[in-house]
């Protein structure tokens, strides 16, 4: 599958009603569902990344580590604040879902139920879902995440006046409140795949969504 028609079908996934919810690799279960999530990505794209954008490669490999931070919603009435993970994926290739190992067994059932429906094209690319330590950090426009395999630091890209670089209106619901940032670190060594990244694409941002 091209990056350009997985990009459209995880994005399509995220806003769709909940009947038609559609990943790239078949129908979702029907479930309702809202929430607010912290989006941190790096991947292997030189800045800014035109798959952001719409405007996908074709031609190439991308290579990313996405962390998804919930900060509110529910799930047929179950809360989903607390809940954290990572995606460590080859673009329309697979994916490697990490789920933080601090969370209640409660969160993760939870979690385990709201994949399918809100981030369906991750889910359906899944070679492996399992808990493992999860680490976030942050300062004075830097942030560092990682897991056993896979480590992200990034930095913020200075704008005019050395302020942050912002962008709206991208044609994603996980991209709304985008800043852009570059990769210090983005560095995965796991069966599927091992990369080292420096200077690429990197961004924070919010996901608003339901279906």
């Amino acid at each position: 599958m091209q990056r350009r028609e997985f990009g459209k079908l995880l994005g399509a996934a995220a806003i769709a009603p909940v009947f038609t919810p559609l990943g790239p690799f078949g129908p979702a279960e029907r479930r309702a569902w809202s929430l607010v999530a912290d989006v941190a990505e790096c991947c292997s794209c030189e800045i800014p990344c035109s798959c952001n954008f719409g405007r996908p490669e074709t031609d190439r490999a991308c290579h990313g580590s996405r962390l998804i931070r919930i900060r509110e919603g529910q799930l047929d009435g179950a809360p989903l604040a607390g809940i954290n993970f990572v995606v460590t994926f080859h673009m329309g290739q697979w994916t490697r879902i990490y789920i933080d190992d601090s969370m209640s067994q409660s969160q993760s059932a939870t979690l385990e139920r709201l994949l399918p429906v809100a981030f369906a094209g991750f889910d359906r690319g899944a070679r492996i879902k399992e808990r493992v330590p999860l680490t976030v950090q942050g300062g004075a426009g830097t942030l560092r995440f990682s897991v056993p395999d896979s480590t992200v630091e990034m930095r913020l890209l200075p704008g005019l006046g050395g302020e942050p670089i912002r962008v709206s209106g991208l044609p994603n619901p996980a991209y709304q409140e985008y800043v852009q940032y570059e990769s210090v670190v983005h560095t995965h060594a796991g069966p599927d795949a091992t990369w080292s990244y420096v200077g690429t694409n990197g961004f924070q941002s919010v996901m608003r969504a339901n279906g």
